[in-house]
């Protein structure tokens, strides 16, 4: 079926609705940015693959409204479908709502699935478009009817985490919890993320590819958890485990009957943010209160077990890619093009012979020339280019292990020399990519404060880049982790202090369309710096362990500090990784690891 029969397809579903609008998001009902097949909607009703978008269907439009990471690729793969692209300024949402209130007529109504929309998204919604005179209609899934060959809910294992890497068992993670909700006057805690439920529970699952989770609610109450999922996940040895801890395995679809049934003296934390309008209206007579949940600041701070794991986890996955880069190498010398699907297959392959390998944190990108510029390009069997001649390669790849999870980013130049311009665009993110790792600041400061560090040097010159400079990262967990990173804008992230134990990316880039793209990431654990009378200061330890490019640097454009802070980079780099090496990759990472 053509992505235009789809639309057909949804309209004629809306006509039987009366409905004049639809939007369709990305996420599923627990608002994961990366989900399950059974949910990915959005892509099927406009081919757009890209982790970020929302699509509107009216009775005579149909937009796809994501960011300037996705603007290239989706020009692309929006050329057969009929849908506009809608390139947001950064507020997808605020975009598309302001949209629909231009271009709606009064009484016009907008549809949403009420599983795929949380209570504040609907409330943003409804103080708009009521303004203008439009209603917005929670509704069933539309999908359920048009998609035909529509892809069943995974039932794949659930396993447990090693308590041994994770630093903490579940029970002492459920008191944790527990202990929090008493402070705020609540009986029970609504988990509707499939992140946090994992770190709660150590427990991990394969439901969701490239990220280790299983899809399940939780509800934390004084008597312990009631994890909603299936059943069929669990083993006998399991389920015993989980029973010890106070942990009752229950029907996933069973949730909204629990809700109801919860007393009406008891108070439920709920994160409006990440509880559907659905869950929402199906609270029975408990009073609740609305705030952000406990545990994804819990989670966010690494303890030392886990940081300590993270730390070796590096050594593995910088041995994977020198003998990854190795290869490449080797090939290239050789006049034997690779493509780039076949490279980040390589890697893919070179990180499985680590101990402890459980899969791509994300797929990875592998952009040669100007598709280095699509900042989230995916390079597909069959579509990719070859890796020679000259020019510019963005690797953008990284790995789960049991013991960490890594995303690191490096550019290279393949044969010849780079031009100037080149060289001056890389210097300039390098060196906001060592401001950001060397700097110092006072507690509480938040990454909005920290992000022009990484900018800095661009903006010089009249440049940009239009993403953020780093985000959390989770531990053998989702490689994306709220609530903290680097970021232009005051969400989330932004406004997110930065504390000991957060564990997060320095990935500053530039991209020229249609020519290359350039990006240097490293992932960092915020440390305690100093305390002075001024008060406590905070600093990054940088911990992926991999050779930067020095042929595309501009010597003349670096501080003595800046070269040395690369050297000493560098210097570590080759003490952690050449002991695991033979004596040619040793040689080989001697070279990448010289002295400025």
């Amino acid at each position: 079926m053509s992505i235009k029969e789809r639309i057909k397809r949804l309209r004629a579903w809306m006509s039987d609705s009366n409905l004049q609008a639809f939007i369709v998001p990305s996420n599923d009902p627990h608002y994961s940015e990366y989900v399950a097949d059974h949910w990915k909607t959005r892509e099927w009703i406009s081919g757009f693959t890209g982790s970020a978008g929302v699509v509107i269907i009216t009775e005579n439009h149909a937009g796809l409204w994501t960011d300037s990471r996705y603007f290239i690729q989706a020009e692309e793969e929006l050329k057969q479908g009929g849908i506009s692209l809608h390139r947001s300024s950064g507020d997808i949402e605020a975009d598309y709502i302001n949209w629909l209130k231009e271009s709606l007529n009064e009484f016009d109504k907008v549809g949403v699935d009420k599983m795929l929309f949380s209570i504040e998204q609907v409330r943003r919604l409804r103080q708009t478009l009521t303004a203008s005179k439009s209603e917005v209609v929670l509704t069933a899934d539309p999908f359920d009817v048009i998609w035909d060959d529509r892809p069943s809910l995974p039932v794949r294992p659930v396993f447990e985490a090693d308590a041994s890497k994770t630093g903490a068992d579940r029970q002492e993670r459920i008191k944790a919890v527990q202990s929090v909700l008493s402070s705020k006057g609540c009986t029970h805690l609504l988990v509707t993320a499939l992140d946090e439920i994992g770190w709660l529970l150590n427990l991990r699952g394969r439901d969701v590819e490239c990220n280790p989770v299983f899809i399940g609610y939780a509800i934390v109450a004084a008597e312990g958890v009631h994890l909603f999922a299936d059943l069929k996940k669990f083993d006998g040895g399991l389920q015993s485990k989980l029973m010890t801890a106070g942990v009752q395995i229950r029907p996933y679809d069973h949730l909204t009957h629990y809700l109801q049934e919860i007393e009406e003296s008891s108070t439920i934390l709920i994160d409006p943010n990440k509880t559907s309008q659905f869950l929402f209206d199906s609270l029975g007579a408990a009073s609740y209160l609305e705030t952000h949940s406990p545990i994804v600041r819990m989670k966010a701070i690494k303890n030392e077990t886990e940081q300590a794991c993270l730390r070796e986890v590096m050594v593995k996955d910088g041995v994977a890619l020198v003998k990854a880069f190795m290869w490449i190498e080797h090939q290239i010398q050789q006049k034997l093009p690779v493509t780039e699907a076949e490279f980040a297959d390589k890697i893919a392959a070179c990180r499985s012979e680590q101990a402890g390998y459980f899969g791509e944190s994300f797929h990875a990108i592998v952009g040669y020339k100007g598709n280095g510029a699509i900042v989230h390009y995916r390079p597909l069997h069959g579509q990719s280019v070859a890796i020679e001649g000259e020019g510019v390669l963005l690797v953008d790849s990284g790995g789960q292990y049991e013991d960490g999870t890594t995303d690191i980013t490096r550019t290279f130049y393949i044969g010849g020399e780079p031009d100037q311009e080149v060289k001056e665009d890389y210097t300039a993110v390098l060196k906001g990519h060592i401001a950001l790792a060397k700097a110092v600041f006072p507690e509480g400061t938040k990454g909005v404060q920290l992000d022009i560090l990484a900018r800095q040097y661009l903006w010089a010159s009249h440049k940009d880049y239009g993403h953020g400079t780093g985000h959390g990262v989770g531990f053998f967990m989702n490689v994306h982790e709220p609530p903290q990173g680097f970021v232009t804008g005051l969400n989330e992230r932004g406004t997110t202090p930065h504390e000991p134990g957060m564990y997060s990316s320095n990935e500053p880039g530039f991209y020229k369309e249609k020519a290359y793209g350039i990006r240097i990431e490293n992932l960092v654990i915020c440390q305690r710096a100093d305390q002075s009378p001024y008060g406590k200061f905070n600093g990054f330890e940088t911990i992926t362990l991999f050779p930067i490019a020095k042929n595309l640097i501009d010597k003349n454009l670096m501080t003595d500090s800046e070269c040395q802070w690369l050297n000493d980079y560098h210097s570590l780099v080759f003490g952690k990784l050449s002991v695991h090496l033979n004596p040619e990759e040793r040689k080989w990472l001697e070279n990448k690891c010289s002295s400025l």
